[in-house]
C-alpha cells in the first residue's frame, strides 16, 4: 500500500538547508520515492498559524517499507546531519488509500 512521508520544517538557514534539500531529493529517487509537493513553489494560508519560513514536503512511497528503508539507510542517516542547526523538522510516515 502506498505510504506518504510528510515533513514540516522551519528553515533558519535557507543556503545551508539547500545543501541537504539536493542531497536528500537523489536519495529519496534512489530510494524509490518521488516528491508529491516540495515547498519550493507558492503557498497560502488559509487557515491558523503557519508561518512563513515554515515549509511543507510531502513525498510518495510505494510502501511503508521503502519508506523506513530510506529514512533508516546509512546514507541518509548521513545526509540528514546537514540539516542539523539550520531547521527545525517534523516528520510523519502515513500509510496511504490505493483508491484516491
Amino acid at each position: 500500500m502506498t505510504a506518504y512521508m510528510v515533513i514540516l520544517a522551519e528553515i533558519n538557514d535557507r543556503d545551508s538547508f539547500t545543501q541537504y534539500a539536493a542531497k536528500a531529493a537523489g536519495l529519496v529517487a534512489e530510494f524509490g520515492g518521488e516528491y508529491v509537493a516540495n515547498g519550493a513553489g507558492e503557498s497560502q494560508c488559509l487557515e491558523g498559524d503557519w508561518p512563513e519560513e515554515t515549509r511543507l514536503v510531502i513525498s510518495k512511497w510505494l510502501s511503508m517499507e521503502k519508506a523506513r528503508n530510506f529514512w533508516n539507510s546509512p546514507d541518509y542517516q548521513e545526509i540528514k546531519q546537514l540539516r542539523q542547526g539550520n531547521s527545525t523538522v517534523r516528520v510523519r510516515l502515513i500509510e496511504g488509500s490505493d483508491f484516491l
